[in-house]
């Protein structure tokens, strides 16, 4: 017990230490002024190339591509996890979610320190079908999200499914590498051909990919375990979670990532919390799985038309929830905020009174904001809990209400 408490302190302190080291050193400014025309002379240089498949433009190729973009997007993303804790599959689940944040967290974070440019619009043509593809278009471009995401998820979700059935035809790995390649190829190209990322950019995330990937593939069982079965497990990823909000580096200009990154590690506490109280009811490798006898298809469809609305629901009221008690909270303990969203009354303000500040600042400005800054966006926390308060419905309050319906 004292070793799982000492090591877990060491890691928290280690966190917040480089945080203190990164800002005193100004870590982000010289590695942006380093990287920055390095990348940024390389999406000038790829522009002729993009311009050139470009000019393969049809609108059958405009629907494909951005359909697949979507397909493979965050939101896309977000909407599947619940189904596939609900299928049975809790450890695929909980691995792809964990996989995803870190993935986000690690991706955003070089955007933002390299705060390369994307391909510039005009003489490039940009296309954006949907209102999260405009957002994504505000971020950074190196590395691409989209070929990151997609190296990491599909290459795990493969070694998932050949561990699960436990095939060692050479012939099924074959096509199933082969398919992870054509869908990573496919999106690449699609990125490009919207005008949304340079070949460097693509190239970043297809590399960063493949370490993040190899990463975790060889702790991802540790982790595992340390969700299940470990000790202190929701006060350590809680004081983890907390310390990660602090520890992103600062933008050159403020971009969406980090608001991404403070909804991903919400969803990342909500399920560990959640999973590490109710594994051995709901998530054990016993539970029913879809496509058995236990969980048929319709059972399966009654869990999403009960769940689905229930998460929506839970996301609404811990969003409500938060917007009143983080306010009252923070006037409580004197802290000066405001709000650059959520909160109207507190809107270009600090407690009533008008700053200027930015929504993201340094990494000691925002450990120690009440010292250093003007005011704390309360926004931050409020997206914080309320996608934490949706995870966790994901995995605790839903699957206690298939249990009383017996679905």
């Amino acid at each position: 017990m004292e070793s799982i408490a000492v090591w877990q302190g060491a890691t928290l302190c280690g966190i917040v230490l480089w945080i203190i080291v990164a800002s005193y050193l100004d870590v982000t400014r010289k590695l942006r002024s380093f990287l920055q025309p390095w990348v940024a002379q390389h999406v000038t240089t790829d522009t002729p190339l993009i311009l050139q498949i470009q000019n393969y433009q049809h609108r059958f190729l405009d629907a494909f591509f951005s359909g697949l973009s979507c397909v493979v997007s965050v939101p896309f993303y977000t909407a599947f996890l619940p189904l596939l804790f609900w299928s049975g599959h809790g450890k695929l689940a909980r691995q792809i979610t964990l996989l995803m944040a870190f993935c986000d967290y690690m991706g955003n974070c070089i955007k933002d320190v390299v705060s390369a440019p994307r391909p510039s619009c005009p003489p490039v043509r940009r296309i954006t079908a949907t209102k999260d593809e405009e957002d994504n278009a505000l971020e950074y471009g190196l590395p691409s999200s989209h070929t990151l995401n997609t190296v990491c998820l599909s290459g795990y979700l493969l070694h998932y499914i050949l561990s699960y059935t436990q095939n060692e035809d050479s012939h099924v790995k074959f096509a199933g590498f082969a398919l992870v390649c054509l869908l990573v190829g496919l999106i690449g190209l699609g990125e490009i051909y919207l005008g949304m990322h340079s070949v460097v950019d693509i190239i970043g995330g297809l590399a960063i990919g493949l370490v993040i990937l190899r990463f975790w593939l060889s702790v991802h069982e540790y982790v595992d375990n340390f969700i299940v079965l470990g000790q202190n497990v929701t006060y350590f990823w809680a004081a983890l979670s907390f310390i990660l909000l602090f520890a992103y580096p600062t933008p050159e200009f403020p971009t969406p990532s980090f608001e991404y990154h403070t909804a991903f590690n919400g969803v990342a506490l909500g399920i560990v919390s959640g999973v590490q109280q109710t594994y051995h009811q709901f998530h054990h490798e016993a539970v029913p799985r879809v496509f058995t006898s236990q969980l048929t298809i319709p059972g399966f469809m009654g869990r999403m038309l009960v769940g689905i609305p229930t998460i929506l629901i839970v996301k609404f009221c811990s969003k409500a929830l938060a917007k009143w008690i983080l306010p009252v909270l923070a006037n409580t303990l004197g802290i000066s905020i405001k709000s650059t969203t959520y909160i109207a009354s507190l809107k270009g303000s600090s407690n009533g009174k008008k700053s200027d500040g930015l929504k993201q600042s340094g990494y000691v400005q925002k450990l120690f904001f009440f010292s250093s800054q003007d005011s704390f966006d309360v926004d931050t926390g409020i997206r914080f809990l309320q996608y934490a308060g949706l995870a966790w419905s994901v995995v605790d309050l839903v699957p206690s209400l298939f249990t009383h319906l017996s679905l």
